[in-house]
């Protein structure tokens, strides 16, 4: 995009979404129950018209928190941007119920942002466990921001729980720092009956591996009236285990950083006024076993006297709900601007027929095309049997994460010399 009228024209004329009304999920995910939802075909009507690796770039729609955090001399208040950042990258999943496309071994997706200073490469380099990698780095070699991600999904009658295995890692190179975490668990509610909804829960622990501060996030499960939905609340504390700030907030709009003192002040003070938590009641028991209740999202975050703003969410784009629920960022991430064709590389997802099509609006095309692409995926992998070839991937290769040790994928670099021989044809 190359302007702000360029995304309001964009958005003005994206096709809307098609209604799921028609379709049975329930005659489709009966026999799912208790599986791992990645080893199995899903129709396309679960999806949206974005592959898994573009929604790993919604990560860095904040990336100026990083920027931020690097001109920043004091290593606590770099781990509250930090921390700002890794509970930003997982706002854009509010709402979001459609699944992204599962991509196609070897599938690519780069983005390059020069106005907010970064660049960015993922490739599927696994299918069977699915495993997506990713690099991304400042243009003034600021920083960089790589991990892979093996996501499990699993169905549970009423929901689907993901859970996204991998670890991030974020290096600022000026301050010779290391951080990594792992995300939170993800639940999708009501994929059968009842109104669609998602909450994101577990603890999150982002370590500095070069100071030992570590700042740990709770991201708090709704609860019985709802009144924890979306909550965040931790701490940073330095290597002797002294805290230094608490964070706390909501993922959907906004975080904020006090004092530990405080903070405790004031929740001794709410205690003592006896809060708002007689307010709510169950108001329905009717319902059973139909459909996990969508709690009422409660009051906006109340800014306790003292605090920081740390990050805010950016409004949606008007009738987000009839495009996907996207943000702005999502929105743009599958345009094919004019130039591109013949400079991205060909296994790059803006170029799949079959995300195409449903963004425009064809869904008839769409399956036909995801079956067309699974098919000719299936035939390549019987033809690398039969030859006893293993497959090779271009731009990650397997090893260590150099701070935890933990299995992971390293770029190879090389990607942004914009040569690509010997590229598959997945498309």
């Amino acid at each position: 995009m190359n302007s702000e009228e360029d995304l309001v024209l964009y958005i003005k004329f994206y096709p809307p979404m098609f209604s799921r009304n028609d379709f049975s999920i329930w005659g489709f995910l009966k026999k799912c129950i208790g599986m791992e939802l990645s080893k199995i075909t899903m129709p396309i009507v679960f999806n949206e018209p974005l592959s898994f690796l573009q929604r790993i770039t919604e990560y860095m729609e904040h990336t100026y928190l990083i920027h931020k955090a690097c001109t920043r001399s004091d290593s606590i208040e770099r781990m509250q941007l930090v921390a700002a950042f890794a509970i930003s990258a997982v706002a854009s999943q509010w709402d979001r119920t459609g699944k992204p496309f599962n991509p196609l071994l070897g599938e690519t997706f780069e983005l390059t942002r020069d106005e907010e200073g970064y660049r960015m490469i993922s490739e599927q380099v696994s299918h069977h466990p699915p495993i997506s990698a990713f690099y991304s780095e400042s243009l003034n070699q600021d920083f960089s921001f790589h991990g892979s991600i093996y996501p499990k999904l699993k169905f549970w009658g009423k929901s689907v729980e993901a859970e996204p295995k991998g670890t991030m890692t974020l290096e600022l190179s000026k301050h010779r720092e290391a951080y990594t975490w792992t995300n939170p668990m993800c639940c999708v509610h009501n994929v059968i009956l009842g109104k669609l909804w998602i909450e994101q829960y577990g603890t999150v622990e982002i370590v500095n591996h070069s100071t030992g501060d570590k700042c740990v996030l709770n991201f708090k499960p709704c609860g019985m009236f709802g009144k924890e939905l979306h909550r965040v609340e931790g701490h940073i504390q330095d290597k002797s285990k002294k805290k230094h700030r608490v964070i706390y907030g909501k993922w959907t709009e906004c975080v904020y950083s006090i004092e530990p003192k405080v903070y405790e002040a004031n929740k001794k003070a709410e205690k003592k006024s006896g809060g708002d938590s007689k307010k709510h009641k169950q108001e329905q028991s009717t319902g059973g076993d139909d459909a996990d209740e969508m709690p009422d999202v409660q009051e906006t975050v109340t800014m306790i006297p003292g605090s920081t703003l740390l990050w805010r969410v950016a409004p949606r784009p008007p009738n987000s709900t009839q495009m996907y629920n996207f943000t702005n960022f999502a929105m743009t991430l599958n345009e094919l601007e004019p130039g591109m064709i013949g400079v991205i590389a060909p296994t790059d997802c803006r170029l799949r027929p079959d995300i195409r099509a449903m963004e425009n609006g064809d869904i008839d095309t769409a399956s036909r095309e995801k079956e067309r692409l699974e098919e000719k995926q299936r035939a390549a992998r019987r033809e690398r049997a039969k030859d006893e070839e293993e497959w090779s991937t271009r731009w990650f290769q397997q090893g260590n994460n150099p701070y935890t040790g933990a299995a992971d994928w390293i770029y190879k670099g090389g990607y942004f010399d914009m040569r690509y021989p010997h590229l598959p044809d997945i498309y």
